[in-house]
């Protein structure tokens, strides 16, 4: 029986599954000034395996990347251009926060409708939950009093 084991291990087939990556959506602000810029840019990120479409926005200094990419390799590949200062996207659009003007939320250079994206610009959950305020146990106890 050795002599059959050592020879099936030869016929039997191992495959090893690699886990494929969510599809994804990664927003990366890098400042373009020409078109040789915008195309090195989108040429790099769609050479990438997994992309399944990229918008650059020059304008905006922002570049979209959709597909079954790894963020940190995205943004890799767009430094690997000459866009060294190149870093995710840090706004979030103004009508999506609740205090806008909050301090650090507010910055002159983000594009039109944005804002940084900061935790003072959401509001805190609320503490005090206003069932807690009685207790069944004792039904004369009241902690607003």
């Amino acid at each position: 029986m050795g002599a059959l084991d050592y020879l099936s291990n030869f016929c039997t087939v191992t495959t090893t599954r690699t886990k494929h990556k969510p599809m994804q959506t990664v927003e990366i602000k890098v400042r373009m000034d020409c078109d040789g810029c915008e195309r090195r840019v989108r040429n790099a990120v769609t050479s990438l395996k997994g992309v399944k479409s990229v918008e650059v926005n020059r304008k905006q200094s922002r570049v979209v990347v959709s597909g079954y990419v790894d963020p940190n390799k995205v943004l890799k590949r767009v430094k690997s251009t000459g866009k060294v200062r190149a870093k995710f996207w840090p706004y979030v659009e103004q009508h999506l926060v609740y205090y806008p003007y909050a301090t650090g939320a507010y910055d002159r250079r983000a594009p039109s409708g944005y804002v940084r994206n900061v935790v003072q610009a959401f509001p805190d959950p609320p503490q005090d939950n206003f069932l807690s305020f009685f207790s069944d146990d004792n039904v004369h106890a009241c902690s607003i009093m």
